[in-house]
């Protein structure tokens, strides 16, 4: 039998450390592996892959995969065919931040490559009704896929169940007595 060096260089607190962390970057990485979510709409295929880097840009979490910001922009084709106007404003509010970005970076907004100089496109353009539209609707249309609350540690209404009063509301067990 092979002796092992109890002076290990990995301690079981890094181990456990480092594994907890794969399942978060696998989940951060993963992209669609096609644009066929983006075809056949009202909206210009261009047009709702810039608004999924913009939903990213508006509400970033590492930890999302692109499917939840791809979900939460989809509506938008439909209530383009609904509503011409609705087309027209996304259409429009698009263009102008590919303008901007080809204006000061030299490349759509898509293919600016660092979040802080998207972020200030978007900032730019932060007082139009595009971008007022945009950010109100995201807000329901992200946070409201209940497959992602566990990851915010969001465990859906409390109704059904008798409440939060009587759930853990009030534990503090945590807190050291004194």
């Amino acid at each position: 039998m092979r002796d092992v060096d109890p002076r290990s260089t990995f301690s079981r607190r890094f181990v456990l450390q480092a594994t907890a962390t794969i399942p978060a970057v696998a989940a951060a990485t993963v992209t669609p592996l096609t644009d066929a979510w983006a075809e056949g709409g009202t909206l210009q295929p261009a047009t709702l892959k810039t608004l999924v880097k913009v939903a990213r840009d508006i509400y970033p979490h590492d930890f999302l995969g692109d499917s939840v910001y791809i979900t939460a922009v989809k509506p938008w084709d439909a209530k383009a065919a609904a509503d011409p106007a609705t087309k027209v404003m996304l259409e429009e509010g698009v263009k102008r931040l590919n303008q901007d970005a080809q204006d000061t970076h030299k490349v759509a907004y898509t293919d600016v490559g660092w979040e802080s100089e998207r972020v200030a496109l978007l900032q730019a353009v932060e007082h139009t009704d595009f971008f007022k539209k945009i950010r109100s609707d995201l807000v329901v249309s992200i946070y409201n896929q209940p497959e992602i609350w566990p990851k915010f540690g969001y465990e859906g209404s409390s109704f059904e169940k008798g409440g939060y009063l009587h759930r853990g509301f009030n534990d503090i067990d945590w807190l050291p007595r004194v």
